[in-house]
This record gives C-alpha cells, structure tokens and sequence, in this order.
C-alpha cells in the first residue's frame, strides 16, 4: 500500500498527514502515540476532499497531538555553562568559556569557545552566544535564500522583500502576503540541507498560498527530495 504525503494549512499550524488510499467507502482520520497524523481514504477520493476532511477536524487533531506529545522526550532546557552541547548548522558543539579582555565567540574544532569578561556568569555567556547565533543566522539565511533562488526558472520572481527572523515556537517559516520571509532564528542549529527546504518551502508560497496539489507539484519539482529533508529536520531538532 503505497502513501502519499500532504500538508493542511490550519491557522497559523501546518499538519502534516500520511495518506493511504484502499478500497474502502469511508474516510478515517487517526493520531498516532507519537503525534503523527494518518488519513485512511476511499481509492477514488480527491485531494481537496481530504483536506477539507482533515480542516473540519483539525481541532481534534491537535487536541489529541497536545495529549501524546506530554508523553515524548523533551530536550532538556540548555544550560549556559561549560559543557553543555550546542548545536550549529546540524553539528554538536562542547561550550567552553574562557576569560578573556575581549568577548566574542568562536567555533573552534568541537567547541564553541566563549570569550567573557565574566566566565563564572551564566547570564553573560547566554546573552554571547544569542547575539553570536542571531549573526550568524542573518548570514547564513541570506547565502541559502541565494542558493535556494536559482532552483526555479526565474528566481526574481521568487526573491522575498525581506528577511525577518524571529525564535518562534510552533514552526520554521512563513511567507507573508506581501512576500516577507519570516524565519526562526533557531533554525540555524538544523543541517544545511534542512534549512534549504525550509527557505524551498516558503519560496514556494509566493506562487501558492495554499497547501493545495498545486503547491506539493511546484515543491516537488523544484526539490523533489524535500520529504527527506523535512524528515531530517524533524529528527535534528527534535
């Protein structure tokens, strides 16, 4: 039985539903224990019925991906001192803090290598490496929009307005209406290739505002590999 992949735009949430079709008259919506979401259908449905099945219990759905995901391992809160991992473009990296006259922060073999005027303060070494994140995320996000530009046939007619970044808790992107890209800033801890769907994504949105077949055509066209690289970023930043 083969399965197909959609995304139903709900509010400000994206769900992401595995679809199986069989020879069957009824359509049935299932959470799994690890919040992921299948739709069981009738082979000759079509897709715009699905997701406006999916859309009509859409409150349900998260209600009960609220219920099992109290029930998943959660990442610990980071702690701002010495030893701690940090992630940084899909890698692991040991903090180590060393006093120094002049602050900064460094990347140096496995470590990210604070320099504090005052080591032994949690706080001083947090605010340090925020601000080193946030510049290198601005950085690195206008390179990959670059790159990700060129995979359509005329990449200024996708090209964003702008850039925003901000720490979001329940997605990645979004393209507004007037085709501002919003990214979250903690996105720069995810792979390179992780980042580039994202970016993919929502440069698809200029074109289609909607999850709709017309949107997963263009996406698959322009990355026909994106499932892996959602699935990894799913797995990196989980």
């Amino acid at each position: 039985m083969s399965v197909e992949h959609l995304i139903v735009q709900y509010g400000e949430h994206e769900i992401d539903v595995s679809l199986f079709r069989r020879d069957r008259k009824t359509l049935e919506i299932a959470v799994e224990p690890d919040a992921t979401v299948s739709v069981t259908a009738p082979l000759d449905a079509t897709l715009g019925a699905i997701e406006g099945k999916v859309r009509r219990r859409a409150a349900w759905i998260r209600r009960q991906q609220r219920y099992f995901m109290q029930f998943l391992p959660r990442t610990p809160d980071r702690q701002f001192i010495a030893g701690e991992t940090f992630r940084y473009l899909g890698r692991h990296y040991r903090l180590k803090v060393v006093p120094h006259v002049q602050a900064s922060v460094k990347l140096r073999g496995g470590h990210l290598v604070v320099q504090a005027h005052r080591p032994q303060c949690a706080e001083a070494t947090q605010e340090l490496v925020e601000r080193w994140y946030r510049e290198r995320a601005a950085v690195k996000f206008a390179e990959r929009l670059e790159h990700n530009l060129q995979r359509f046939a005329d990449p200024e007619a996708f090209r964003p307005t702008a850039i925003i970044l901000r720490t979001l808790n329940q997605r990645w992107g979004s393209m507004s209406k007037a085709s501002r890209l919003l990214l979250n800033a903690r996105l720069i801890e995810a792979p390179t290739d992780a980042i580039d769907y994202v970016i993919t994504h929502e440069l698809c949105h200029i074109a289609e505002a909607h999850h709709g077949p017309k949107f997963i055509a263009l996406l698959d066209q322009v990355l026909p590999d994106w499932r892996r690289r959602k699935a990894r970023l799913e797995m990196a930043m989980s």
